[in-house]
């Protein structure tokens, strides 16, 4: 009870009250907005990693394309001539023939046209023209055929530049170090060059042939036109130059368009992500929040519609103005055209091949203008894809060094410390231990003590700050990196869901997916536990081990844990490390994978180190290291600590009461 003095009965103080909560938030509103309205609901988005070059040709002066251009092709060059330079000296080589029997019959057709506006009786002017309609019609089959080996070329040309590029990715993003692949923006980046990069690689060579058609059709009809008359090079920019303005401001109002339209897209993606999403429906519908999701999907719908009606309006307006323009330009072009053939300076078979000569112009300028953009754009992609490769070959952990041994006595760590990039603290501070073939140690402690860090740094995966590893007296930066990954058989709490079979799961441990040991395989999944789980499956050693797999098997938790086991136990290494592998096992489970690596066949000449919170697997080993920190602040077996009653010994004795505890309440009667 309290007086009225502010004390309580017992004579405490008024301190001991508890004073009111401090009020950290004021009423919130009564209509929440999940969504902004208006132009802000796409400004509200954050650029995804994968969208960072959307839109560039748009933000790129004409100035800027044009510059950057040449660069590009030339890379895109010495791609195809990596790739394949039989096929790229082809592409080149027929890419400009068939440019040039576009020119040719360009000539020829105002050839055509000279003999059939020639003086004289119609039949006779036909007649003329025959040979010239003949040669019009050869170069045209000539420049089909030419243009049919372009496609073959590309064709042979694209995947091999695709596939090379794709292989390198792969190898080099499989193998760099792990501290680089624990970084979030690598993983963007690396995300982005797969999704992005290896996309626009295999569409760009494409784009490439396609511009360099353009330009050198523009370049040959320009070339055509100024052999007919000098004067009609200068008409030509009045009907090419506004066609080309306006191709400019189409090409960059549809990257825009696209930019944002995609943004609107992934806004409601994640809506409808949800309403799909297997992790959220239990939860959706025991909140019955399904018509809040749709009534939200609904009105960013609209949005999304009232968007595109917008665009294609804003497209029509562009395409109308340029057309205007063209137009108009066109139509100077033409009253020049026709006060030249009214004063004799141009025959009238050499002003229609004009007009054709520039209605090609036309045309060839704006499909330059459009591919142009989308080169320009698309290089940035595969630039990006080059850089992150650049980057990932300075990543790459040792491969040079002597090969790290089959097997070991003794692996001592000398104040050793690691801290993980972009981290002040140490995870690891002035570590020292010595590990002996046969023995069993655990390390144990608190979430964020540092014994999983000091696992990764003892199976090769991380190279330390400070201090030394040694096998046998051998620092292990004298070692091949993989090759001392590969002496290290590592099973972990989250295991790799492999979508093989049962099999090719155990041997995946030792590098191939095709090969294996039978009895080490069959002795191995015994020891783990798996052997139930694999003699349950319908194909057995057979059975896929995926849902997305016709008759795949999906396995539970526990059973891709005994599993996990069953693969590092294949392994057979000189270092069993086991970080939580148990975690989801059942008891009987748990106790038998322990006796298993406690007790198993290499006990003798093999080091083992086990990883875990239930400090009832970790009685028999033969030495406990506790962790605290990033430091070692205990060490001994379990009966050495717990008769020294520091932090061990206060964790044992915690979980062995809540059992006792739990036990007790069982025993109670009803």
């Amino acid at each position: 009870m309290t007086g009225t003095d502010g004390r309580d009965s017992t004579g405490s103080g008024a301190a001991d009250i508890p004073r009111p909560r401090e009020e950290l938030l004021e009423l919130p509103p009564a209509a929440p907005a999940p969504a902004t309205d208006g132009d802000d609901i796409v400004d509200g988005m954050k650029e995804a990693y994968w969208a960072v070059y959307d839109g560039a040709a748009a933000k790129a002066s004409v100035g800027q394309i044009l510059r950057r251009l040449p660069v590009i092709l030339q890379q895109i060059g010495r791609l195809a001539w990596q790739a394949d330079r039989g096929a790229t000296v082809r592409l080149a080589v027929l890419q400009m023939a068939a440019a040039a029997m576009t020119a040719f019959g360009l000539v020829a057709t105002v050839g055509v046209a000279q003999h059939l506006f020639a003086a004289g009786p119609t039949p006779e002017r036909v007649r003329a023209a025959v040979p010239q309609l003949i040669l019009v019609v050869g170069l045209l089959s000539l420049r089909a055929l030419l243009e049919y080996g372009v496609s073959v070329a590309q064709a042979r040309l694209t995947p091999k530049i695709r596939t090379a590029l794709e292989t390198e990715l792969l190898e080099l993003t499989a193998h760099v170090r792990l501290d680089v692949v624990d970084d979030a923006d690598w993983h963007d980046e690396a995300y982005r060059a797969r999704d992005r990069g290896l996309f626009y690689s295999r569409q760009i060579v494409g784009q490439a042939v396609g511009l360099a058609a353009a330009l050198l059709g523009l370049v040959g009809t320009a070339g055509v036109i100024t052999v007919l008359h000098p004067l009609l090079i200068l008409l030509l920019p009045l009907s090419v130059v506004p066609v080309g303005v306006a191709a400019v401001r189409a090409a960059r109002a549809r990257f825009y368009s696209f930019r944002r339209w995609n943004a609107l897209q992934r806004r409601i993606q994640l809506f409808s992500w949800l309403l799909f999403d297997r992790d959220a429906a239990a939860e959706l519908r025991s909140n019955t929040a399904q018509r809040a999701l749709l009534d939200e999907h609904l009105r960013l719908t609209r949005h999304v519609a009232a968007e595109d009606t917008r665009l294609d309006l804003r497209s029509a307006r562009l395409s109308l103005l340029g057309r205007t323009t063209g137009g108009l330009g066109t139509t100077v072009t033409y009253i020049v055209l026709g006060a030249m053939l009214m004063h004799g300076w141009l025959p009238l078979g050499v002003g229609a091949g004009a007009v054709l000569a520039i209605q090609n112009s036309r045309s060839a300028l704006v499909r330059v203008v459009d591919v142009a953009h989308l080169v320009y754009e698309h290089a940035l992609w595969v630039d990006d894809l080059l850089a992150f490769q650049a980057r990932c070959r300075t990543m790459l952990p040792r491969r040079t060094g002597v090969e790290a041994p089959t097997s070991v006595k003794e692996i001592r760590l000398d104040n050793v410390s690691y801290t993980y990039p972009g981290k002040e603290s140490p995870a690891l501070d002035q570590v020292s231990m010595t590990l002996r073939a046969g023995q069993t140690v655990a390390f144990v402690g608190v979430n964020g003590s540092g014994k999983s860090t000091a696992s990764r740094v003892l199976a090769g995966l991380y190279d330390v700050s400070d201090g030394a590893i040694r096998w046998d007296g051998v620092d292990v930066t004298a070692m091949n990196s993989e090759s001392l990954q590969s002496r290290v058989a590592m099973v972990l709490q989250d295991p790799v869901h492999f979508p093989f079979s049962a099999l090719a799961n155990i041997t995946v441990s030792r590098g191939t997916l095709t090969e294996a040991d039978p009895h080490r395989a069959l002795a191995a999944v015994r020891a783990s536990g798996a052997e139930t789980v694999i003699a349950a499956l319908r194909d057995r050693w057979s059975a896929v081990l995926s849902k997305r797999f016709k008759d795949g098997e999906e396995l539970s938790e526990g059973q891709w844990a005994k599993v996990a086991v069953a693969r590092g136990l294949y392994k057979d290494a000189p270092v069993l490390l086991l970080d939580e592998p148990t975690a989801s096992m059942d008891p009987r489970a748990e106790h038998a994978v322990y006796q298993a690596v406690l007790r198993g066949n290499r006990c003798g000449d093999q080091i083992t180190v086990l990883i875990s919170h239930r400090l009832a697997s970790v009685v028999e080993c033969d030495t406990i290291y506790v962790f605290e920190r990033g430091r070692i602040i205990e060490s001994g077996s379990h009966q050495d600590l717990m008769e020294l009653g520091g932090e061990y010994a206060e964790m044992f004795t915690l979980q062995a009461s809540g059992y006792g505890s739990a036990t007790a309440r069982g025993t109670e009667p009803a």
